[in-house]
């Protein structure tokens, strides 16, 4: 029997997004969990009641957990299916892409392979800043939240997915720190590109060029 949410979130969503969710179903036992200890600390018995539903979050489910789950497990990211896995908003702003986006969709052991059941998609305002469009796009995550609100809390079967796929291209830790590091001979264009992007020590990586072992850290000096 479906009777318990386990909402994966930062502690500053918890009570919020809880109280969304007991708006739809009073009944609801809501489990909030910010960690991967949180979540090895529910039970067998728990998570075969349970549906998991993740939102703006970068821990990453075990899929030892995703199998035991009764009634699946949903995640909200904060990017379009073009821009799945790491740091969406600095990618697309680096690709110069003009539109951006946010997805819910069914949680597989994979990240962000799972069957997409809503998306929403925004044109990017001119000069937008990589914290602007994160703005923009937690906004409209959580009013996807509040959309799906009541089939989440109250709906045992699964969500109904969308013809919609993932970009094969899944954007990584690793791939942003490889942007980071700078070579020597990089045009002008391409570093300010880069600076512009990557250059606000987002994650604790800094674009970085490399001369005779030592790291130079760029440095963003204050506009007159």
């Amino acid at each position: 029997m479906f009777d318990t949410l386990i909402l994966l979130t930062g502690p500053e969503e918890h009570a919020v997004l809880a109280s969304v969710l007991l708006e739809r179903n009073a009944d609801l036992d809501i489990i909030p969990v910010a960690t991967p200890a949180d979540l090895a600390d529910i039970g067998v018995e728990t998570l075969r009641r349970a549906r998991l539903v993740a939102f703006a979050t970068m821990v990453i489910v075990p899929g030892a957990v995703l199998d035991r789950l009764g009634y699946g497990a949903y995640n909200f990211h904060p990017g379009p299916p073009d821009y799945p896995g790491w740091a969406p908003a600095h990618f697309a702003l680096y690709d110069r892409a003009t539109e951006f986006g946010v997805t819910a969709h069914a949680m597989v052991e994979r990240v962000d392979e799972g069957e997409i059941v809503r998306v929403d998609r925004f044109a990017i305002p001119k000069g937008t800043s990589v914290v602007g469009l994160e703005e923009l796009a937690y906004a409209r995550l959580a009013r996807m939240f509040w959309q799906l609100a009541d089939a989440l809390a109250t709906q045992a079967e699964r969500l109904k997915p969308l013809p919609i796929r993932w970009s094969q291209r899944k954007n990584t830790r690793r791939g942003y720190a490889a942007i980071c590091d700078i070579p020597l001979d990089i045009s002008k264009d391409e570093l300010e590109r880069r600076l512009d992007v990557f250059g606000d020590n987002h994650f604790g990586i800094t674009p970085t060029i490399r001369l005779h072992g030592v790291d130079f850290r760029a440095v963003r000096s204050e506009k007159a």
